[in-house]
C-alpha cells in the first residue's frame, strides 16, 4: 500500500502535474529557447574556459587550486539531477504509451510503442511530458558546463576536449526540442541513466577522499558505461533510420542528421581518448578519477566523462 501510494504520488508529479502536461517549448515562454541565446552561450563559456587558463598562466599557478567539497558537490547535483530526469522521463513514456495506445492500434498510421520511441509521427510538436523532461535535460547541460571550470581549476590537461563535447551536447539536446527530433527518449533515457553511475561513483569517491579513504580508478565504471552507452545509441540510429525509410518518414530528420556530424566527432574524439590512456597506461600511468582529465564521450547520451589520469612514480 505504501509503495503503491508512493507511486501515484511520483507519477502525479513527474508526469501528472498541469505544469508538465501542458509544457511547450516556445522561443516567448521557454528560457534558452532562441538561437541568438544558444549561441552566445556557447560562446560566451568558450570565451571563458580560454580567460581562465590565461588568468592561470599569468599568475603562473602551478598547483591545482583547492576546491574543497565543490568537485563533489558537482557530482552529487548531476547525479540527483539525472535520476530526477530519468524517472520522470520514464513515467512520462508510460502514461503517454498508456494514453496513445488505442489510437495506435485503431488509428489511420498504426505504430507500436517501440517504433514511437525511435520515431516520432511527421509533424509532432514539442509539447507536453516528453518535450518538458528533454527541457530538462537541456538545462541540465549548462550545469554539466561546470565541471569544465572545476577541471582548468585543478590543473587538468585536455580542456578544447572538453569544450567541444560540452559544447557539442548543448547544441544536440537544443535540436531535440527545436525540432522536436526522433529518437531523443532513447538518449535522453540512456544518457540519464549512464549519468546516474557515473556521477554518483564520483560523488562516493570524492566523499571517501575528504574523509580520508582511498578511491579506486573511475576507469572501471566510466569505460563500460561509454561503451554500453555507444553501442545502444547505434543500435536505436540504426533502428531509427530504417523506421524512417519503412514508415514514410521521422519527424526532426534534418536535425537528426546534424546530431549524427556532432556524434561522429564525439565517438572519434572518445576513440582518441581511449588509445591515447591505453597508450599511457602501458607506459606507467594509471587511471584515477578526478586526477587528470581524460574526457571522452559519444552522443547526447555522452555525459559520462573525465576519467582522469595521473602518472605514478
Amino acid at each position: 500500500m505504501v509503495m503503491k501510494r508512493w507511486w501515484r504520488v511520483a507519477t502525479y508529479w513527474l508526469a501528472e502535474h498541469p505544469a508538465i502536461v501542458g509544457f511547450r517549448w516556445s522561443h516567448a515562454e521557454s528560457w534558452g529557447s532562441t538561437w541568438p541565446f544558444l549561441i552566445y552561450s556557447v560562446a560566451t563559456y568558450t570565451l571563458a574556459v580560454a580567460a581562465l587558463r590565461v588568468v592561470l598562466c599569468l599568475v603562473r599557478q602551478r598547483r591545482p587550486v583547492p576546491l574543497g567539497p565543490l568537485p563533489a558537490l558537482h557530482s552529487l547535483a548531476m547525479a540527483l539531477a539525472s535520476a530526477v530526469i530519468f524517472l520522470g522521463l520514464l513515467l512520462s513514456v508510460a502514461t503517454e504509451i498508456r494514453d496513445a495506445r488505442l489510437f495506435w492500434q485503431h488509428g489511420r498510421a498504426r505504430t507500436t510503442p517501440l517504433q514511437w520511441l525511435l520515431c516520432f509521427p511527421l509533424g509532432t510538436r514539442p509539447f507536453g511530458r516528453i518535450f518538458f523532461w528533454s527541457y530538462a535535460f537541456y538545462l541540465s547541460r549548462f550545469l554539466h558546463l561546470l565541471r569544465t571550470f572545476l577541471a582548468i581549476l585543478r590543473l587538468r590537461p585536455g580542456p578544447r576536449a572538453a569544450v567541444l563535447r560540452h559544447s557539442a551536447l548543448l547544441c544536440m539536446s537544443f535540436l531535440w526540442l527545436e525540432y522536436s527530433q526522433s529518437f531523443q527518449v532513447v538518449a535522453i533515457l540512456s544518457a540519464t541513466a549512464a549519468q546516474v553511475v557515473v556521477f554518483g561513483y564520483r560523488f562516493w569517491v570524492g566523499v571517501r577522499r575528504g574523509s580520508g579513504g582511498g578511491g579506486d580508478g573511475a576507469a572501471a565504471v566510466v569505460l563500460p558505461c561509454q561503451a554500453a552507452l555507444m553501442g545502444c545509441n547505434l543500435a536505436c540510429h540504426l533502428a531509427m533510420l530504417l523506421l524512417h525509410f519503412a514508415k514514410g518518414g521521422c519527424n526532426g530528420i534534418q536535425a537528426w542528421v546534424v546530431n549524427l556530424v556532432l556524434n561522429a566527432a564525439l565517438l572519434l574524439l572518445f576513440v582518441y581518448c581511449y588509445v591515447q590512456t591505453g597508450t599511457k597506461t602501458k607506459k606507467g600511468w594509471r587511471l584515477e578519477d578526478d586526477d587528470r582529465h581524460f574526457d571522452c564521450s559519444h552522443n547526447q547520451s555522452a555525459i559520462l566523462e573525465d576519467s582522469d589520469m595521473e602518472k605514478t612514480t
